[in-house]
């Protein structure tokens, strides 16, 4: 219980300052150090041996994604682009529709394998046009984004081609189409509860206040893109992506990644990455050509969006660097040990066990590897002896790490937070509810139809 409370100290900690308004830059690595010391670990050894190898990882890996997607995003916000989706959907949807317009559009790029951080960028200047024409707060924004982008898309609906989809398909020898019933029905629990929810929270601002004028009402019709210019370099990430990533890539002849100086790896590990890139960079020079004219700086616009991606990506990392030394400490592994002993199941005993390790990684992702590594194979046994259906298992899995992920120490949280300007005390709870509260009940549920249907 001691070794535990080392383990929750820190973390509640981190928690909480970052609720506060403490920079995540600062509060991570104090809070991983922290938790070293709880553990009579080296601290310069922590923190050069640990924390920092995860931490640049992941800008390692991950640059390029966040800076062409914040590019992107302001490319669309300068060109006129975002404003044009944004006129084009209120009149065809009214104002009272801009929270479901904002909900789908992220969905929609979401389940295309578009990265979620990538969508945020990406939808955060549309959904500002949406809002403001529709007279809702903006404090709303980073909920509606995260109910498209972070819950039922990345893990609940078949065939999302999520990484958490992805994970436990080796563990279980399932697919990412793996027990499809169950994930639309929790897929449609996290939507319509989701989309419920705002819309109450929403309602009375609506009816007390007059939609506003769309951002740059002065801006002419004829001064912006036509929609399907505008529409253009969104479906050339979506289908760029899909080509490149299921029918030019994989046909290429890769095995010199292979070898050590190219890393030692499988094609499959690049692939995405390197699909969602040339995506990016495709869109990204189409709307330079389709939109240079309006284009007052070309080269500023572009600094301003590369500027945009820094503060997200190294926030992001810190908090990947905090999750790497807390998975390191001997209270991380007797934690896991004693999760394995939860009682009610295969289905119960790995939900809980993925859904706590996810929380206190702050990462879904993260949080269902270190699960999957320890006890899926301890799970499945139980599964093949009760009868229990391995596809069942693969969506609990994913859909336990899809709700506890999201508090306020999650890198994706933090992200979309610092796209929007807003702080956690501003935006936090709506973002609680849609992303943490809800996935939750959705697991229940989908726990209980689990245990009288298995994996349908």
């Amino acid at each position: 219980m001691v070794a535990t409370f080392t383990l929750l100290l820190p973390l509640g900690l981190l928690i909480w300052s970052v609720y506060r308004g403490w920079p995540v830059l600062v509060a991570a690595p104090v809070m991983a150090l922290f938790a070293a010391a709880l553990a009579a670990d080296p601290l310069l050894a922590t923190l050069t041996q640990r924390f920092m190898p995860a931490t640049g990882g992941f800008v390692v890996s991950f640059f390029p994604l966040f800076l062409l997607g914040a590019v992107f995003g302001k490319l669309m916000e300068t060109s006129g682009a975002a404003l044009a989706l944004a006129r084009a959907i209120v009149g065809r949807m009214g104002t009272r529709h801009a929270m479901s317009a904002v909900v789908l559009s992220c969905a929609a790029l979401t389940y295309g394998g578009v990265s979620l951080f990538v969508v945020a960028f990406a939808i955060y200047p549309l959904a500002i046009a949406l809002f403001t024409a529709a007279g809702l707060p903006h404090r709303l924004i980073p909920a509606a984004i995260a109910l498209g982008a972070f819950t039922f898309t990345m893990s609940a609906l078949p065939g999302s081609p999520s990484i958490q989809n992805a994970i436990p398909m080796p563990y279980f020898g399932t697919t990412i189409f793996a027990a499809p019933g169950l994930g639309l029905i929790a897929g449609a629990i996290m939507a319509f509860g989701g989309l419920f929810y705002l819309s109450r929270v929403a309602g009375p601002v609506m009816e007390s206040a007059a939609p506003g004028p769309m951002p740059d009402a002065e801006v002419d019709a004829a001064d912006l893109p036509s929609v399907w210019l505008a529409l253009a370099p969104i479906l050339t990430v979506f289908v760029s992506n899909l080509v490149l990533a299921e029918l030019a890539l994989p046909r290429l002849d890769l095995g010199f990644l292979a070898d050590p100086a190219w890393g030692g790896v499988m094609p499959s590990q690049v692939i995405g990455v390197w699909a969602l890139i040339g995506a990016l960079t495709m869109a990204i020079l189409l709307l330079l050509v389709l939109s240079w004219r309006r284009l007052q700086a070309p080269r500023r616009t572009l600094a301003e969006g590369a500027e945009a991606a820094l503060v997200p990506l190294f926030n992001t990392a810190t908090l990947v660097g905090f999750g790497a030394v807390v998975a390191a400490l001997p209270a991380f592994s007797a934690l896991s040990a004693m999760l394995e002993d939860i009682p009610g199941g295969a289905l119960t005993g790995l939900a809980a066990s993925a859904s706590l390790l996810a929380g206190i990684t702050g990462s879904a992702s993260g949080g269902m590897s270190i699960a999957l590594d320890a006890m899926g194979a301890h799970y499945l046994d139980m599964a093949v002896a009760d009868g229990t259906d391995p596809e069942a298992l693969h969506r609990i899995v994913v859909l336990a790490t899809g709700g506890l992920d999201a508090l306020p120490h999650n890198g994706a949280v933090v992200t979309l937070l610092g796209i929007a300007g807003l702080s956690h005390r501003e935006a936090y709870g709506p973002i609680f509810v849609v992303a943490v509260a809800i996935p939750v009940a959705a697991l229940a549920a989908a726990l209980v139809l689990a245990s009288w249907g298995g994996g349908f």
